[in-house]
């Protein structure tokens, strides 16, 4: 069955020997923790919260690992016990209550950064830089820095060779001339900024750390290096926690209008000025924080939603198409069409969305049309609220880390937070002039 990573969180009583009593299960069943760690419980002063970490590697272990969840229930209860798995729905224990492993904390996107679907360092015959050994070295170098990349360090620069930065100049070129007529309201906006502060250019190819204390600093959205293409499951988990996965090679400049995957001109053309704006910002962590432990299926939908909003997505703007999507923002042909009578717009309804299919290497066809993000987000937060999970998601920006909602503590907690800044609001409020 191979190796399948385990993260087993649970919730005791804070007295003594609770925990020596916590983690008997595992011992008498012979379970390796691979990592262990607590915290106090914020809503219930009075308990523990721990997160341990663990591998299964044959039916054996599985069944062992079964008996040893079905004792810590015992012991802690069964609401105080969740089991989050990475493998596959098909073969994920449904009595034991498990649920596909997601990040609880922001350094856990470490776990899944270097499992990539596809491309990094190794190209397929198509890919038009197969041929070219000068470009696939270059590959290899971004593909180990983001191999290498470790939340909390300094993403390091990349000195890009003249090949590239010839690239970036025809791609950024080309592109300018059309944001002003193409492109929505909130990119114009950002768009100088980023040419301010980040050394956007023809000539210079920005670097991902000084873009990503930009970002960090109008919405909280960062950066971190990866290699290639991750699963959808994987990326979206990212937007929960306010980072996006970005590559920084560069596409083929053999064909600098097309690229069979993300780019850095694709990052940070098309998707960064977007993730400077705290509408946008929002609209995309809603969308990464309902994929959370959602099923199969779900993440497929929500990956959907996804591909026609934050890639190519459009709005009106004054009765006048706009693009918002990265996609369209980073494809002169994308840009041109999605604004055109040529393609097919509808409605931005998420049931129908979710149901459509798309090309991935082609123009798209057709686009959904929302007259804003806000009820985009609305649209999806309602969509999303069927998803069929046993707790609700909320992110804490203090410590990066995502809580469920699942008990009556945790939401009383919550509203005791809500009350606390509705008391900063209303004394703002009140001094303020009539």
């Amino acid at each position: 069955m191979g190796s399948e990573k385990m993260s087993v969180v649970f919730s005791i009583i804070n007295q003594p020997s609770s925990l020596v009593q916590a983690l008997t299960p595992f011992q008498n069943n012979d379970i390796n923790l691979t990592h262990i760690e607590s915290r106090p419980l914020a809503e219930d002063p009075e308990k523990y919260k721990f997160l341990v970490n663990l591998e299964i590697n044959t039916a054996d272990d599985d069944e062992r690992f079964q008996t040893a969840i079905t004792e810590l229930k015992s012991i802690c209860g069964n609401t105080s016990v969740q089991v989050l798995s990475r493998r596959d729905s098909e073969v994920s224990n449904t009595n034991s209550g498990e649920l596909p492993w997601f990040p609880i904390k922001i350094a856990e996107l470490d776990r899944f950064a270097s499992q990539i679907l596809s491309y990094g360092s190794e190209l397929d015959s198509d890919h038009p830089g197969f041929t070219d050994e000068v470009y696939r070295k270059r590959r290899k170098i971004f593909a180990d820095i983001a191999y290498n990349y470790k939340h909390g360090e300094p993403i390091p620069t990349v000195d890009y060779n003249e090949a590239e930065l010839k690239t970036w100049s025809t791609v950024f070129t080309r592109l300018s001339t059309l944001f002003e007529t193409n492109a929505c309201r909130e990119f114009r906006k950002v768009w100088p900024l980023l040419i301010q502060n980040c050394n956007y250019n023809k000539d210079t190819i920005p670097q991902l750390h000084q873009v990503s204390q930009f970002t960090k600093d109008c919405t909280g959205f960062t950066l971190r290096p990866v290699a290639g293409l991750l699963s959808s499951r994987d990326f979206l988990a990212g937007l929960a926690f306010r980072v996006f996965h970005s590559t920084q090679y560069i596409r083929h400049g053999a064909n600098p209008w097309y690229t069979p995957e993300p780019d850095v001109c694709h990052e940070l053309i098309g998707h960064v000025p977007l993730f400077c704006d705290p509408e946008f910002a929002a609209f995309s962590q809603e969308i990464g924080l309902a994929s959370l432990g959602a099923p199969d299926e779900w993440i497929e939908r929500l990956a959907t939603l996804y591909w026609f909003t934050i890639e190519f997505g459009v709005c009106r703007e004054e009765g006048q198409l706009k693009a918002y999507g990265a996609g369209c923002l980073s494809s002169i042909e994308e840009l041109e069409n999605c604004v055109s009578d040529k393609s097919k717009k509808l409605a931005f309804e998420p049931e129908k969305i979710v149901l459509t299919k798309y090309p991935i290497t082609t123009i798209q066809p057709v686009y959904f049309v929302a007259p804003s993000f806000a009820e985009a987000k609305r649209k999806v937060r309602e969509y999303s609220s069927q998803i069929p999970r046993p707790f609700t998601v909320h992110y804490n920006p203090y410590t990066q880390s995502v809580e469920l909602i699942n008990k009556r503590s945790n939401c009383v907690k919550m509203i005791r937070d809500l009350a606390n800044e509705m008391k900063t609001l209303e004394d703002a409020v009140s001094k303020l002039e009539d």
